[in-house]
């Protein structure tokens, strides 16, 4: 599993030109799993990201939570990020887990994540347009699994 955790300040996906998820402060999670990903994976991410402390203290150092923040979550599934394109330039996608299998996760992973904070997402499969006010930029890569 991975997910690609950015700090923002305002962020929202767009599917067919209307707005399905807007969050304000918190982070944005691109998401992707691989096979043999499971509950273990997924409890340990939700527990990395509600954790992970990137937002700046009263000091300036990145000290808090996303909880700590009262942040919210704008979770964005994304197969590309197992993307391999090590020979030649058209990336293979051989190690994205299937979409019937992954959606799943998805699923999981967000009501998970949203018995401790507010989480909005795109449609999964879906043409998303993403914008993200990336703040910092803070941009953290967290992996689990094989």
């Amino acid at each position: 599993m991975r997910v690609v955790v950015q700090r923002s300040l305002e962020s929202s996906v767009t599917v067919d030109s209307k707005v399905v998820g807007k969050i304000s402060k918190g982070l944005v999670l691109l998401i992707g799993f691989t096979p043999g990903d499971g509950e273990a994976e997924i409890d340990y991410m939700v527990k990395k990201v509600l954790n992970l402390r990137i937002f700046d203290d009263e000091n300036g150092v990145m000290n808090k939570s996303v909880l700590d923040v009262n942040g919210e979550i704008l979770s964005i599934s994304q197969f590309t990020l197992y993307g391999n394109a090590e020979k030649g330039n058209r990336p293979s996608y051989i190690k994205a887990m299937s979409g019937a299998e992954a959606t799943i996760l998805y699923d999981l992973f967000n009501k998970k994540l949203q018995e401790n904070i507010k989480v909005e997402t795109g449609i999964f499969g879906a043409d998303m347009l993403v914008n993200i006010k990336n703040d910092g930029p803070v941009t953290i890569l967290l992996e689990k699994g094989v």
